[in-house]
């Protein structure tokens, strides 16, 4: 089992920047995928960022690229997402999930999700 914690949301102006944080705890953080995902209200959930715990690799929706900077501490059990140039239709809980195997980009292959953070961009 994994616990996860989100933290870090809140309210912003349009073109801010907020760190959210997501706290590990149980199995061995750093044997697992990690992902943010984040979903907007009367929307589906959709994939945000993903860090890779095999070849420490990253990847982005493109709707983030060169704003979102996904990070993970593996000492710290602590996964990280600085968001910058916020825009109000990045407004949306997001959520940060947890698995072992498969493609890091696929939703589907994370087992543990925390519960979220309320981000909210006001223009």
């Amino acid at each position: 089992q994994v616990q996860l914690v989100e933290s870090g949301g809140g309210l912003v102006q349009a073109g801010g920047s907020l760190e959210l944080s997501c706290a590990a705890s149980g199995r061995t953080f750093s044997r697992y995928h990690m992902g943010w995902f984040r979903q907007a209200p009367g929307k589906e959930r959709e994939f945000v960022a993903a860090a890779s715990w095999i070849s420490s690799s990253t990847d982005y929706a493109d709707s983030v690229k060169g704003r979102f900077t996904i990070s993970r501490d593996n000492a710290k059990n602590t996964l990280y997402l600085q968001m910058n140039s916020l825009r109000p239709e990045d407004t949306a809980i997001y959520y940060c999930a947890a698995g072992a195997y498969g493609n890091y980009l696929n939703a589907a292959i994370y087992d543990y999700w925390g519960q979220g953070t309320q981000v909210t961009v006001s223009s």
